[in-house]
């Protein structure tokens, strides 16, 4: 298998077209975790070639960093980490936007001892936020990418008009909005962005929260603190409408080209602009079928015919906006 590479601006190591997303290692919102099996996953994906790892504080809240840094002890150089700064969360676990100066020194040092590293490679703006201008923000991670605490700088869940008044400050070398087969608002403005300034395109939620991979079905429940249980793509009556897709589209995954529906979701977000597919797993069984993806490419007419499948089963689909944690009130 030959494995996709991708070059972000700043770092000097080619990076895997394929992430590893840590989100559900943190526990929180996703019902619980296994830390010694986040660990087993994170060196299976080093092993399978994916050397972008793909965290933040506040999954877990800080947990999740934690994880990481424990997984890649030995293996530091093997590894392209990406985390991220500017959320905060109080004792009840409530989150809001934070990317005041004081905020971002204090939670990458916090980031560099979870990861057990002396520098992060790509460090994000996990959210905007309003209280603070843009332009503040960029300049605090530019003195950090100086310092060498950080070798490059992405955005996360910025729009186009947000990322260039960071530009003006500091250089961007990421974007990483939601994007997969079923929500996809980035390509009409964000990924055109990218192309025209040369930035690779982090798609998180590539497989829709586990929905595009073919193992869900009409019965499957969600744990209360589970982030599906309140996510309206997987409430009746559209989670029917998604699962019937699904299933459509695991039928040509299949009769087409032999692969599995996960394949299908991931080649699908390769194949759509310079982009890396994070790939969300906590157990190393949920790392199966990673090499389907590598080697093969969708045709434009493929393309549509998924487009169609789509459109016949989802009349109103759904996008990622629930998941916008609040701003702080001035």
């Amino acid at each position: 298998m030959s494995i996709e590479t991708i070059k972000i601006e700043g770092i000097p190591s080619a990076v895997s077209r394929i992430g590893l997303g840590t989100w559900a290692m943190g526990g929180a919102f996703w019902g619980g975790t296994d830390d010694s099996q986040s660990i087993a996953a994170l060196r299976q994906a080093i092993e399978q070639g994916i050397n972008l790892i793909d965290t933040a504080p506040v999954y877990g809240f800080g947990h999740s960093e934690s994880v990481v840094g424990d997984a890649l002890v030995g293996l530091r150089q093997q590894a392209v980490i990406a985390t991220k700064v500017a959320l905060d969360w109080d004792s009840e676990g409530k989150i809001v936007r934070n990317s005041t100066p004081a905020r971002i020194r204090a939670e990458v040092e916090d980031s560099l001892r979870r990861l057990r590293t002396d520098y992060i490679d790509l460090y994000q703006v996990h959210w905007p936020d309003s209280l603070v201008s843009i332009e503040e923000t960029a300049a605090e991670l530019e003195k950090l990418r100086q310092q060498g605490k950080i070798l490059a700088i992405g955005v996360s869940n910025f729009s186009v008009e947000q990322m260039e008044q960071f530009a003006s400050v500091a250089k961007l070398s990421t974007l990483q909005p939601p994007y997969n087969v079923f929500e996809r608002g980035a390509e009409y403005d964000l990924f055109p962005y990218a192309q025209k300034n040369n930035l690779v395109v982090l798609a998180y939620g590539a497989l829709c929260r586990g929905l595009l991979s073919g193992r869900m079905q009409g019965t499957t429940t969600f744990a209360e603190d589970d982030l599906r249980s309140f996510d309206p793509k997987f409430q009746s009556p559209r989670f029917a409408q998604y699962l019937a897709a699904v299933e459509e589209l695991t039928q040509l995954a299949q009769e087409r080209f032999g692969k599995s529906m996960l394949a299908l979701a991931v080649r699908w977000v390769l194949d759509n602009g310079p982009t890396i597919a994070l790939w969300g797993a906590r157990r190393p069984e949920q790392l199966r079928g990673v090499d389907e993806a590598y080697g093969w490419k969708l045709s434009a007419a493929d393309i549509a015919d998924i487009d169609a499948i789509l459109a016949k089963h989802i009349p109103q689909p759904i996008g990622p906006e629930f998941m916008a944690p609040p701003h702080r009130q001035g």
